[in-house]
């Protein structure tokens, strides 16, 4: 069942230069489908059609999946058919007429600037593990960058005197600038705390964990986590809140949508204009409450 997975996990870093998270979602996508038709009793994906695709769909809609993971499962299964029939493995795409469900895009959940100053106060003291914790803070709220980009920047990714960080995403990549408080933040951590915590002078990662390993997505997670709990603050936070209060906090006071599109990394600014509608949304809700004929 798996034959072609392979090539095709290599046509995605070669060809289309796809990000390591993307490669690792498709490859778990088509890990699920394949599980799948072996319970339907089909070996061979030589032999999928339309109907066993819009059959799989149904289960996954059934299976209460969220239109989000199954429209993303669509696009993962087209890409892969249409590998398939470009390279001449398959006759036929039976993935061409798929099409991935409606999905309302909600308001992303933002912290207030209270919240955020309070969250990044938290790490306050001076153990190895606060100063760095206090630093990867500093620098997400910052820049904005993903948890994946946080945890790979390397030390040639950052420079301290202009304070700006390289992200590097597949094939592309862009330069975030960051202010002083995680300037500061970074100093302190890289002055009197990164020695102690990596296993080798080599060590190529900004940030490892207590052991000098690399820092993992759910090892970044937990910490803030604790840190949301110690600061009291009751909104399911996501180490993606404090990229979605960059953009929305960047917009409200007066960004350019194209640079914040740009720190952000999205390829289409229709993405990033999601933070726009929310700074209207909070305009209309402070004049009807400040508007003596709201």
């Amino acid at each position: 069942m798996e034959t072609y997975l392979e090539g095709f996990i290599q046509y995605l870093k070669d060809i289309k230069k796809s990000s390591k998270n993307t490669i690792l979602s498709y490859e778990r996508d088509l890990r699920k489908f394949f599980g799948y038709l072996q319970e339907t009793q089909i070996q061979d994906v030589k032999k999928v059609n339309q109907t066993n695709l819009n059959s799989y769909m149904l289960y996954m809609e059934k299976g209460s999946f969220a239109a989000s993971t199954v429209s993303r499962n669509i696009a993962t299964l087209k890409s892969y058919f249409m590998y398939l029939f470009k390279q001449g493995i398959i006759s036929q795409d039976p993935a061409e007429q798929l099409k991935a469900p409606r999905i309302e895009k909600k308001m992303p959940e933002i912290l207030s600037i209270e919240e955020v100053n309070l969250l990044l106060a938290q790490p306050g003291g001076t153990s190895n593990k606060e100063l760095r914790d206090k630093a990867m803070l500093e620098l997400l709220y910052a820049t904005g960058i993903r948890v994946s980009e946080l945890i790979s920047l390397t030390m040639d990714d950052i420079n301290l005197v202009s304070g700006y960080i390289r992200v590097r995403e597949g094939s592309r990549e862009r330069v975030i600038p960051f202010g002083h408080a995680a300037r500061q933040a970074l100093k302190n951590y890289l002055e009197n705390a990164r020695e102690g915590m990596i296993a080798t002078e080599n060590e190529k990662n900004l940030f490892t964990n207590c052991n000098g390993q690399p820092m993992s997505r759910q090892g970044f997670w937990k910490v803030l986590k604790q840190y949301a709990k110690r600061a009291g603050i009751e909104t399911d936070i996501t180490p993606h809140t404090l990229r979605h209060s960059f953009a929305a906090h960047l917009v409200e006071n007066g960004a350019d949508l194209h640079a914040v599109q740009e720190m952000l990394g999205h390829s289409d600014v229709s993405t990033t204009q999601i933070y726009a509608r929310f700074n209207n949304n909070r305009i209309k809700e402070v004049y009807a409450k400040a508007h003596p004929r709201a």
